[in-house]
């Protein structure tokens, strides 16, 4: 339920923090108090439409907070969920507007969307009056009550799981034709391609690894000559290995004759000759790694060239073409085997659309059991509001072609205000005052199901007096023991019956030349004198302080 409102300049409202209970609460006041620029206030935090024209002449912005009190299990906690928004202990709606016409949206203090908050909106409080009421105009809203009305929503929720597997059996065969209508249209060209590429044996990977090798192969072509031209000069007859080799042995003989002269010399040719054998072991080395087969490389470019004439002609890089074939392959497949699935899928899409036939007929058929209660019901709840000559009805519409997810039914509520006079929705042939009457008895006869946790009735007995306002105020009361319920009126007969009572009204600023609205709890005495003020104007007699505690002293809760 609502647990409080807090407004901050709007309108004539410079501070007001009101605190709510359940049951009904009746906010009274003479016209022009300020009754409308409260539910201005609240339809504003609810995500109701901005306006720079709500704020305070003078401020820069203006700000509204509706805190609610809900049980755990309320779906608005697993909308907030979905939207990644903190949903712990109590749930705070705020809205700042700018003079500017700005706004701004809070949900629990985090930034939101108008249109979240909206949607927040819609599932706590319902703001009914004669001329703005959202579950009369809107007929997709007028089903869901039908199937809130008989906890209908676990056979629509089945029906729904039915329609979309339908709808995807349907999808996945659609799909299947265009797959198989595309590769007949292309059977010879990906039959060729798939043949082309199966001989050419593809490899990951195998661009790169011929491009390096052939690089390497070309530059040892370049450098051959030159390191067979060095291993010459180290291995053939010019080598000086032998001249060198038998210089130190001639010089090593001579060692004798003279010992120590030649040491030093024979140690460096000792080096020498070591290091020129070495340097000729590498170049071996170096040419056997060179040494490659001429065809070897003529057959690596030619690899090379196809495999890039490949790429080319299928527009793809050549590391991509294994997987261009395993996709054509599967087109081939899909056409091979095809029909084989095609059969399936048909028989799949036949299936579910029966399945769903079946369950969307069952529902329909239960809407019809379901209308009738309701229109029972509310009936009932027709000649107390001096409407014992109209008619409620529900117009089910049924057409089995017409699949959705919510089944095969369009419902709307239509009425029949007099007898000859037709039929039709209630929007268009009620009148303002009957409207009102209409949408109570529903209300009543629906308590607490597909219902907001709180329900504002604007005026809702304008135009009416006596015993139909009496009606009215006992239908309200009746309905506040199932969901929170705030009455703005000017009958006493309802006044009479709530819970609650705030009186609104209009009082100068101090040392300001201006006025601003102020709300006020009252209780005993003065709820007497209000409801008196009500009856009588604004003489109050004796009289009407009677006629007042006798409306107070009344029962609340008669049919």
């Amino acid at each position: 339920m609502l647990a409080s409102l807090s407004i901050r300049n709007i309108v004539l409202i410079d501070r007001l923090d009101l605190e709510f209970g359940e049951g009904m609460t009746v906010l009274t006041g003479e016209t022009g108090a300020g009754k409308s620029i409260l539910l201005d206030s609240l339809s504003l935090a609810m995500g109701g439409r901005g306006d720079g024209g709500l704020v305070r002449a003078g401020e820069k912005q203006g700000q509204v907070v509706a805190m609610f009190d809900l049980v755990p299990d309320h779906p608005v906690f697993a909308f907030l969920e979905e939207q990644g928004i903190d949903s712990e202990g109590d749930l705070v709606l705020r809205r700042v507007q700018n003079a500017d016409g700005r706004t701004r949206a809070f949900v629990n203090d985090q930034p939101v969307s108008a249109g979240t908050l909206r949607q927040v909106g819609e599932g706590l409080v319902e703001i009914h009056g004669q001329h703005d009421d959202r579950a009369l105009v809107d007929v997709s809203v007028h089903r869901g009550l039908l199937d809130a009305f008989d906890a209908l929503t676990p056979h629509v929720e089945k029906v729904a799981k039915l329609f979309h597997g339908w709808r995807k059996a349907e999808k996945d065969l659609k799909a299947l034709e265009l797959s198989i209508e595309e590769a007949r249209k292309e059977a010879d060209y990906l039959n060729a391609s798939v043949e082309e590429l199966t001989a050419f044996g593809l490899m990951d990977g195998e661009e790169e690894e011929l491009a390096t090798r052939r690089t390497t192969m070309m530059q040892s072509e370049k450098i051959a000559g030159d390191l067979n031209e060095a291993f010459d000069m180290l291995d053939g007859n010019a080598s000086p290995i032998p001249t060198l080799a038998g210089m130190m042995r001639r010089l090593e003989r001579k060692t004798e004759q003279m010992p120590g002269l030649l040491d030093e010399t024979l140690g460096h040719l000792n080096v020498a000759l070591n290091g020129l054998e070495d340097a000729r072991g590498c170049l071996e080395t170096a040419l056997r790694a060179t040494d490659f087969d001429p065809h070897e490389l003529e057959q690596i470019e030619e690899r090379l060239f196809a495999l890039r004439a490949l790429s080319r002609k299928h527009k793809l890089p050549a590391d991509a073409l294994s997987g261009l074939l395993d996709s054509m392959r599967a087109e081939l497949d899909t056409l091979d085997h095809g029909e084989e699935r095609l059969v399936a899928l048909r028989a799949e899409a036949i299936a579910t659309k029966n399945s769903y036939d079946k369950a969307a007929a069952e529902l329909s058929k239960k809407r019809e059991r379901t209308a009738k209660r309701l229109i029972k019901d509310v009936m009932k709840e027709l000649p107390s509001l001096k409407l014992e000559a109209a008619q409620f009805l529900v117009e089910q519409s049924t057409d089995p072609e017409n699949r959705a997810e919510e089944g095969i039914d369009q419902i709307e509520f239509w009425v029949q205000t007099n007898p000859g006079t037709k039929p039709g929705p209630m929007m268009k042939v009620a009148s303002g005052g009957e409207l009102s009457r209409f949408l109570l008895a529903l209300k009543v006869a629906m308590a607490d199901k597909g219902s907001a946790p709180t329900l504002v009735f604007d005026e809702i007995d304008t135009g009416v007096g006596g015993a139909v306002a009496a009606a009215i105020g006992r239908r309200l009361a009746r309905l506040a023991s199932n969901v929170q319920v705030l009455s703005v009126t000017h009958a006493p007969q309802v006044a009479s019956q709530a819970h609650a009572h705030m009186r609104i009204a209009k009082t100068p600023v101090r040392g300001e030349k201006r006025v601003a609205t102020g709300v006020t709890v009252i209780d005993g005495d003065h709820r007497e004198e209000e409801i008196a003020r009500m009856l009588a104007g604004e003489v109050i007699s004796d009289e009407a302080r009677a006629a007042a505690r006798r409306l107070m002293a009344g029962e609340k809760t008669e049919a």
